[in-house]
């Protein structure tokens, strides 16, 4: 007897409802077995959070896919198919724009879906997400395989629902579903930003953030400029009992010394020139919230002795009071400078480090987490099409494989920004709008390193004569400044770029140093 082939790919996947395998895995063996039942280019498996479709597992298409977010309302024929409760196959000349033009993987050019159909998954008669299968063959589905995909959805819908009792049953083990409430009651009022990634250390990252965020820590948050700090801050309040209450974010480098303790803790009407009223702080407007002070090593030593009260005592006082006001904040403070080293050097108090750093936590370098570039790059590759108004906006091969080749001084701020650099050069480059436009390295246009004949390395000061080393380094640096404003034609935020320091941060150091 003819084996039946709906039978053969669903057999190894119902003994999977049994077994306990990652979402990751447990999702690319359903699409494989989609792909073996019925043949074509590309599928995809998206999660509906409220009006977006996130990808949560793709085969055919390219690896930034999984980091696109696809807004309903933007791609007609994903709100088609969610509109339907059984599986649709669109027609061959359907002038509907698909979502997936130019994001097949294995072919040059830019080719368009030419054959495509769906089916929407329902969990408890709720819809959960979508099945998508796409072909560049025009006559690739037909009515037998709208009904194969109808029975198969049953199985793939009964996968998601094995995959969520298990996320569900661990997220109880955890902490009896209250974060989990939390979470999805402050998700229905504030989407809050996207974390994205799968590499190893990003996941161990959130792994991290799972698990000090349902806690009352302080947590110092470390890294390089443009890693997301801030987002991993936002991702440990959401995670906590706090969730609900207010995240009050305030960046302590971009204060003049004089204002930094009126914003930190408020001040009373006439306490300084130009107090005309009274004003509460930080502190207060974060009560029974979570406080982020990002650049907190930039704060005056003055005010470091203030901050550290607070955060013994949870008492205050404002500017020009006598009165003490008791707050609930949990604080979580970020920097990209190596606050023990600054201990050292006598530029921030050892026991506000200590305070701060309860639970240190650094975020790594885009560098270091390889292909995590193309998801991030996808995520913001959308957010462009979107802006721009054009049916697709994809990379090119050499495009990708430049991505992954860069070192991102600039880390994830700087690929949002190149992205977007790039989608409006490659689309300024054609006569007329495309269908389908692609950004290629030409329009990445990504900085080359000066090399050693055009840049030579600056040679260090000598120290000989008695010279102290703090001097000596101050005379290094100034050289160094100096040399690559020269290059970018004194753009601040250029030469800040090629360094790798927060363009506050440099203006600063410079002035110091009397080069402003």
């Amino acid at each position: 007897m003819t084996a039946n082939p709906l039978l053969t790919a669903l057999i190894p996947l119902v003994a999977d409802l049994s077994r306990e395998l990652p979402e990751v895995e447990r999702y690319r063996r359903l699409l494989l077995a989609l792909r073996e039942l019925l043949p074509c280019d590309a599928v995809a498996l998206l999660r509906l959070e409220g009006e977006v479709l996130v990808p949560l597992a793709v085969d055919g298409l390219s690896a930034d896919t999984l980091g696109r977010r696809f807004k309903v309302g933007e791609h007609p024929r994903l709100q088609a198919l969610l509109a339907q409760r059984g599986p649709t196959r669109f027609a061959m000349d359907c002038g509907l724009p698909d979502p997936y033009d130019g994001l097949v993987e294995g072919h040059r050019g830019h080719l368009e879906v030419h054959d495509c159909m769906g089916c929407p998954l329902y969990l408890q008669d709720q819809v959960w997400g979508l099945l998508t299968l796409d072909s560049l063959d025009p006559a690739r589905f037909g009515r037998v395989d709208l009904d194969t995909l109808a029975a198969f959805a049953s199985l793939a819908a009964a996968t998601v629902m094995a995959n969520e009792r298990i996320a569900q049953l661990l997220r109880r083990v955890e902490d009896e579903h209250r974060l989990a409430e939390v979470y999805k009651q402050a998700a229905d009022q504030h989407r809050p930003r996207e974390l994205i990634g799968q590499s190893p250390l990003h996941k161990r990252l959130q792994e991290e953030i799972a698990l000090v965020g349902d806690s009352e820590l302080t947590v110092l948050i470390s890294g390089e400029t443009g890693v997301g700090k801030e987002l991993v801050a936002e991702a440990i309040h959401a995670a906590s009992a706090r969730a609900m209450q207010p995240l009050i974010s305030l960046n302590c480098a971009a204060l003049p010394e004089t204002l930094v303790e009126s914003e930190l803790f408020g001040h009373v009407r006439g306490a300084f020139s130009g107090a005309i009223n009274e004003r509460s702080g930080k502190f207060e407007l974060a009560d029974g919230g979570t406080l982020f002070l990002d650049e907190v090593g930039e704060l005056p030593v003055v005010v470091q002795a203030k901050l550290l009260r607070v955060l013994q005592s949870g008492q205050l006082q404002r500017v020009g009071s006598d009165r003490e006001h008791r707050v609930n904040v949990r604080v979580l403070a970020a920097s990209n400078r190596d606050l023990a080293e600054e201990v050292r050097a006598g530029r921030f108090r050892a026991d506000l480090y200590h305070r701060l750093s309860v639970y240190p936590l650094k975020v790594p370098a885009l560098r270091e987490r390889g292909r995590d570039v193309l998801l991030l790059a996808g995520y913001f590759l959308e957010e462009n099409r979107s802006r721009l108004g054009l049916r697709s906006l994809r990379l090119t091969g050499d495009a990708q494989k430049a991505l992954l080749a860069h070192d991102w001084p600039g880390n994830v701020r700087e690929l949002e920004h190149l992205i977007g650099r790039a989608a409006l050069k490659a689309l300024s480059a054609c006569a007329e709008r495309p269908r389908i436009l692609s950004i290629d390295t030409q329009a990445l246009d990504l900085p080359q390193r000066a090399s050693a004949v055009e840049s030579p390395p600056l040679a260090l000061p000598e120290a000989a004569g008695g010279v102290p080393l703090r001097e000596a380094l101050d005379a290094y640096q100034k050289q160094l400044i100096d040399a690559a404003l020269q290059r970018h034609q004194h753009k601040w935020a250029d030469t800040a770029r090629e360094l790798g320091v927060d363009r506050a941060n440099l203006v600063r150091l410079a002035r110091r140093l009397g080069l402003k």
